[in-house]
């Protein structure tokens, strides 16, 4: 009984429905697992942060001050927190996968930047989401970290600070520095691929600096030409000479120039798999507003131009349509992932015959097609579609009703907000359903107590419920 009681009280605490009442005895249960889920919630109700940013347990205000989910107005107010560990952590940014946060209050960023912590005060300043207005006023500090980090607002920097971080003192400010000008000077790009001949960073600087045909020679006969055959300044005679390089990776990315027209790109001996990891291109993506280059993009024979146009949320609606009928699995594939409107039966067709693990996350898009559901799929053969009948708004009661009873679909079934209130009662009763029905937000207030009453959480006291 307690273990379901455990896994109960799991579902209970990710419940969208349950109240701040809930919430706050949940924070006294003992399982790490509950507590950590409550401090992840959206939309927290101000008691059970206050109850949160007072409680004892610092891992417990640790969990609050990484989640993503929280306002960061309130997850700020851990500034004032007592333990050094839950400062470290608010300075470093949640990074939800595929996700955005909101910085925290200016306010909270200069108070994590005079930390006495040296650490906090690094990790707040390297934090990706620090407003590039605050990094500006970092330029003549006193620690190269904050130096270098400056860098990152470079657009708003103005021209004798620019010069003054390209000739600071410390080597890796001046490295940071040239990266943002190398692109338009080939003296400098020399001397970072100098500088940087053991670092990875290397690469990047042959990919995007400014290259004398001195220094694009040497790469493209010497061990690296790879990493300049995506260069914008790569000599015309030298991408001529790397189209029929005998590596495959090399002639594949010089297939992909901007430059290139659909014949020259065709007249490359290049091969895209299937199931290649190809990044998106950067002429592409820094273009992504522009309609002409979406346009030459996704209209073009090279795959891995279709690939890039399909993560640009500016694609416009016809050139959606067109990708949608891409033959090409993985450009579908990225429209459905990136594009904030990908067609709706493309979701579902990928749902349903795309072997790809990300196809299933596609249902929780929300422009992923419900109604009609239940009548293409309640009868399936297979598990898998016959579970979309669930997602189908006209589901007919006693469908739903069979699908509570299906050993197959118990669970799922058990947390559909349609269900009546007995039969909701009936599975709360079931040990093999009461974890899946706790987290149902239709389950009554006074049964999730009755919940926190039965596994002994402190508070609020009614009749345990009865399990076998």
């Amino acid at each position: 009984m307690a273990d379901h009681l455990d896994a109960a009280l799991r579902s209970l605490s990710w419940n969208a429905a349950a109240p701040g009442s809930v919430l706050l005895r949940l924070l006294k249960h003992d399982d790490r697992d509950v507590r950590r889920f409550v401090t992840q919630r959206s939309d927290l109700p101000l008691e059970v942060v206050d109850a949160i940013l007072a409680d004892p347990d610092p891992a417990l205000r640790m969990d609050f001050a990484e989640s993503a989910n929280a306002d960061p107005a309130q997850r700020a107010r851990l500034n004032d927190d007592p333990s050094s560990k839950v400062a470290l952590v608010l300075a470093m940014s949640p990074m939800p996968y595929r996700g955005r946060v909101e910085p925290l209050p200016d306010w909270a960023y200069a108070r994590l930047l005079e930390h006495p912590l040296e650490r906090v005060r690094h990790e707040a300043v390297l934090s990706p989401v620090v407003p590039a207005h605050i990094l500006a006023d970092l330029a003549d500090h006193t620690d190269a970290v904050f130096r270098r980090a400056s860098c990152r607002a470079w657009d708003r920097l103005s021209e004798a600070t620019r010069e003054a971080l390209l000739q600071d003192d410390d080597l890796e400010v001046r490295r940071v520095a040239a990266l943002h000008v190398c692109h338009e000077d080939a003296e400098r790009t020399a001397w970072l691929v100098e500088s940087l001949k053991d670092s990875w960073r290397q690469s990047e600087v042959l990919q995007m600096g400014r290259l004398s045909h001195e220094l694009a020679e040497q790469q493209v006969v010497g061990t690296r030409p790879a990493a300049v055959a995506a260069n914008p300044s790569l000599p015309p005679d030298l991408v001529r000479q790397l189209a029929i390089h005998p590596d495959p990776h090399v002639r594949l990315v010089v297939s992909a120039r901007p430059e290139l027209t659909e014949s020259e790109r065709a007249a490359i001996d290049y091969t895209v798999e299937p199931d290649a990891r190809l990044d998106t291109l950067d002429w592409v993506w820094n273009a992504r507003q522009d309609a002409d280059v979406l346009q030459q993009c996704a209209t073009s024979a090279h795959p891995w131009l279709r690939r890039s146009a399909a993560v640009c949320p500016a694609l416009p609606p016809d050139l959606v349509e067109l990708l949608a009928r891409d033959e090409d699995f993985a450009v579908r594939l990225l429209l459905c992932e990136f594009h904030p409107e990908p067609p709706p039966q493309l979701l579902l067709d990928l749902y349903l015959h795309g072997s790809h693990r990300a196809v299933k996350m596609l249902i929780a898009n929300p422009r992923f097609p419900s109604a009609g559901l239940a009548a293409r799929f309640a009868n399936s053969p297979d598990p898998e579609h016959r579970r979309l009948a669930l997602r189908d708004p006209a589901l007919p009661p006693q469908l739903l009703d069979e699908f509570t009873r299906d050993p197959s679909f118990r669970w799922a079934a058990a947390r559909d907000p349609r269900l009546p209130l007995p039969r909701i009662r009936e599975l709360l009763a079931d040990p093999d359903t009461t974890s899946a029905v706790a987290g149902n937000p239709s389950l009554p207030v006074e049964d999730m107590h009755r919940l926190l009453d039965s596994a002994g959480v402190p508070g609020q006291v009614g009749q345990p419920i009865q399990l076998p």
